[in-house]
């Protein structure tokens, strides 16, 4: 992937001249879409402190609010794809700005709910606008800064992901201390209203490939879509930790809409998904790794907790700085991580992060048995500084030269993927540690049990990483051996 290359100037005549007039702007835009990444993650985060308050505040149920959460996720995951094609569509810019306002306006909602049912209303409205501010925003990174940043630009949104992550429950502690759990929602409306105005200033107007291709939106593709997605994240999060005969009746539920989908796809003139992307095995690829990544990062939020407090003996606040360590590493080292990509390369610094996060998954179950609480931070910050190269250096392989009038939707496929690891992460981790600690309740495990379900679900981490590893290194090999002799292919993760 050439600095030199720059396939969207290529694509569109005159593009360079209207780049260069809008570059003035640009900072002001890449920080309105900094903003717009931090709020969609800060909103998942925050709400996690707060459940107890709110099922005292609605006199529900700890599993009735839990759907405070679960709503949300469901939200984002279900229509971030078909936000992103719609974006594609419509305008990104266009979109993007109504999704800040309705995150915002939905946020005053969540604020200002009398029930449990009118927030959990406005949660759903709330991920509506968090999907698109995460598919949109991705997007348009292509249209903000030059080719030669990119890297650098998706290292900022990976920090500003991780700084709202790390954030939430703090933040959220001093604010229902301070003023009560309304303040929760409340606090996303002076900073929504701060990335609208300044998106709404600075960011770019959309190209003309942006609006050309407007043969319609594929209805029936998207409604077997989001009944996929929405079978399998409720067949992976019901339960919680079970699996009985609804969870089974979900999976084949969404195999059978998954099938369906990709029948409609190959027959519809203007699909959701183009299916001949995938095509280019790196996209695929891509995809593929990154739901494996996040399934190991994962890991390290539903083991940590339990191994610190049972195995190490730590108490409540010592576990949660110890588990602080990571999103800290992760908000710190993504701009870093993009210049480096920048620099050396999406292609390499993907190995190398990949590299990273195999001798940190290896090592952790290992360490802290000879050097207590160190040995278990000292890997977990090798793991995330691994991850946020590569999550830098996979985000710009991914978009850097994709088409422009498809990055709306390419862009919701990779944070789906990401999405989809996280449910299934939390699901499948869950169940091997317990399967390794032989126990059905984790809480009553001893130490030596819990340290046994550590090693087993971090063998299957750190197996993961190895198939990611292979994926990576198969992909580049295939690209090289496919790549044609002349000069570099434009545009190859998205094709027609």
């Amino acid at each position: 992937m050439s600095s030199t290359s720059r396939p969207i100037d290529l694509r569109v005549p005159g593009l360079a001249a209207e780049q260069a007039k809008r570059r003035p702007s640009s900072q002001w835009a890449l920080v309105a879409l900094a903003l717009s990444m931090l709020l969609s993650s800060l909103a998942s985060s925050i709400v996690n402190i707060g459940l107890p308050t709110l099922a005292q505040a609605f006199g529900a149920s700890f599993q009735d609010v839990q759907w405070v959460l679960l709503v949300y996720l469901l939200a984002i995951t279900t229509l971030i794809v078909s936000v992103g094609r719609l974006g594609d569509l419509l305008g990104r810019r266009r979109l993007l700005l109504a999704g800040m306002l309705l995150f915002t306006g939905a946020s005053a909602l969540c604020g200002a709910a009398s029930t449990l049912w009118l927030l959990l209303a406005g949660r759903a409205l709330q991920g509506l606008g968090a999907a698109i501010m995460m598919a949109l925003t991705m997007a348009s990174i292509g249209a903000t800064v030059s080719q030669e940043k990119t890297g650098s630009a998706m290292g900022l949104l990976g920090t500003l992901s991780a700084v709202g992550t790390a954030l939430g429950p703090t933040l959220g502690g001093v604010l229902i201390a301070g003023f009560g759990w309304r303040a929760l929602f409340f606090i996303n409306l002076p900073l929504g209203l701060l990335a609208f105005i300044l998106a709404i200033r600075h960011l770019p107007a959309d190209p003309p490939a942006a609006t050309a291709e407007r043969v319609g939106f594929d209805h029936p593709g998207t409604l077997l879509l989001v009944a996929t997605l929405g079978a399998y994240a409720l067949a992976m999060t019901l339960g919680h930790g079970s699996f009985g005969p609804l969870n089974a009746a979900l999976l084949l539920g969404a195999a059978c809409t998954a099938g369906l989908f990709l029948r409609v796809e190959s027959r519809a003139a203007s699909p959701l998904i183009r299916l001949t992307m995938f095509r280019d095995s790196r996209l695929g690829a891509s995809f593929a790794m990154s739901a494996l990544v996040m399934t190991v990062m994962m890991a390290t939020l539903v083991v940590g907790p339990f191994y610190l407090g049972a195995a190490l003996g730590l108490d409540a606040a010592r576990v949660g700085l110890a588990m602080s360590c990571g999103p800290m590493v992760s908000a710190l080292a993504g701009v870093p991580s993009g210049r480096l990509v920048d620099r050396c390369g999406a292609q390499r610094m993907t190995l190398v992060g990949l590299g990273a996060m195999l001798v940190g998954a290896g090592i952790l179950p290992l360490l802290p048995l000879a050097f207590g609480v160190p040995g278990y931070v000292a890997p977990l910050v090798v793991l995330t500084a691994g991850y946020a190269l590569f999550q830098a250096a996979n985000n710009t392989a991914v978009m850097a030269d994709v088409r422009p009038e498809r990055r709306g939707v390419v862009a919701g496929l990779l944070n789906l993927s990401r999405n989809l690891g996280l449910i299934t992460g939390a699901s499948l981790m869950g169940a091997v540690f317990a399967l390794g600690a032989a126990t059905s309740d984790i809480t009553r495990a001893s130490a030596q049990a819990v340290a046994v379900g550590m090693r087993s679900t971090f063998g299957v981490a750190t197996l993961l990483i190895v198939i990611a590893l292979v994926i990576a290194i198969a992909s580049h090999a295939l690209a090289r051996r496919n790549r044609p002799a002349g000069p570099q292919r434009q545009g190859a993760q998205g094709p027609e």
